[in-house]
């Protein structure tokens, strides 16, 4: 028996492992993932691995033999398959059950996919390293790409694609770029700059149908007209990955639901993209989709399982880079009524905004301003 076992390679999986051995745990600890890669980074994958300017190897989290120090049996190409809380043990690929003291589930997220688009050649998903591999591939080779989605993965992959000197055009029917994630005003911004660097933003338009000749998408239908393509990337988000919950009697409301401990069930927890707790300071439950949470909320619940029984109560953040911009987001743009500039100026592409709902700050942007907007995060949590 594993006295922790982590289902779930991922940077959250890895976090909490890492945070328990520094922590002082001295219990067995196995990590289990799906891939056959070595834990990696997946932030990295639709910018510096799809440009080429790392190799695969570079986006992984650890060396081997920093891994090797933590004393953790390292599972891959596994993938779990049920779970059952009474008996504490995980099933996975094979028919192999791992029984285990405290769960941690850490199995992040499955990309959707348009069922018009699946399996064709020349169609795409960004997740793994094997996604990129493939989608690399098509994109040396190419000329035109089409993006459909216009979220932050979407952005970053139309970003690149500009960088590797295709024709990009990216699809979405909201009518800004990241609209959910930074809202409407910080959103027209993101249309100017994709503009500005030569990609074709379709935004309030819909992809309908793919055209295929010879077995090849090379043209989608949109709500404005036929789009030229010769590789088409899916980008409309991501679901939970809690299929293999489905019968485990754990409570599944997009994503695995939790306390404000992230704590699923006695001995069971939750972390990263695939896990909702209640969120004591908003209030409310709350799902992150971001590297940073995958980290924090990482260490918080191995705290939890030495025993700390503390909420976790993070002020969510998250970054993108695309061209020559880093954008940082401290808690919610979406949720505001008002974007005040605080420092700088839109026009010259370097500026800190708060967002503001009934006047009171809610979220702080930085555009190209690294200490500005970690400064102006203050102003969230005064």
């Amino acid at each position: 028996m594993s006295d922790v076992l982590v289902v779930g390679a991922s940077a959250a999986g890895l976090a909490t492992a890492e945070s328990l051995r520094r922590r002082g745990f001295t219990g067995s600890i196995r990590l289990v993932g799906d891939e056959a890669h070595q834990p990696y980074d997946r932030p990295p994958l639709s910018k510096k691995v799809l440009s080429g300017a790392w190799a695969a190897d570079q986006a992984a989290l650890r060396a081997p033999d920093a891994l090797a120090a933590l004393d953790i049996d390292l599972v891959l190409g596994s993938k779990a398959v049920s779970v059952d809380v009474r008996k504490q043990e995980v099933v996975v690929s094979g028919g192999r059950r791992l029984p285990y003291g405290d769960l941690v589930i850490a199995t992040g997220l499955a990309p959707r996919r348009l069922g018009a688009f699946d399996g064709l050649a020349g169609a795409h998903v960004l997740r793994t390293l094997d996604d990129v591999a493939r989608l690399r591939g098509e994109l040396l080779a190419a000329e035109r790409l089409i993006v459909l989605g216009a979220g932050v993965l979407g952005c970053e992959i139309a970003a690149t694609g500009r960088q590797l000197g295709l024709g990009v055009t990216v699809v979405d029917p909201a009518p800004v770029p990241m609209g959910a994630q930074v809202g409407p005003e910080i959103g027209a911004l993101l249309a100017e700059l994709h503009r500005a660097n030569g990609v074709e933003v379709l935004t309030g338009t819909k992809a309908e149908a793919p055209v295929v000749t010879n077995g090849r998408i090379t043209e989608v239908l949109t709500s404005a007209g036929l789009v030229t393509a010769d590789v088409v990337v899916v980008a409309v988000g991501s679901t939970p990955a809690t299929d293999w919950l489905e019968d485990s009697g754990l409570i599944l409301d997009d994503g695995v639901v939790c306390d404000s401990r992230c704590r699923a069930a006695d001995n069971v927890y939750a972390v990263g993209d695939v896990a909702r707790w209640w969120h004591e300071r908003q209030a409310r439950s709350v799902r992150l989709e971001n590297r940073t949470n995958a980290t924090e909320q990482g260490l918080a619940v191995a705290d939890n399982i030495m025993g700390a029984d503390k909420p976790y109560v993070p002020v969510p953040y998250f970054w993108t880079d695309q061209y020559d911009v880093r954008m940082q987001v401290f808690g919610d743009l979406a949720g505001a009524d008002t974007i005040r500039v605080l420092e700088g100026d839109p026009a010259d592409r370097k500026f800190v905004a708060a967002a503001e709902a009934a006047g009171r700050v809610v979220g702080v942007v930085g555009w190209n301003s690294a200490r500005g907007v970690r400064k102006a995060r203050e102003l969230i949590t005064s």
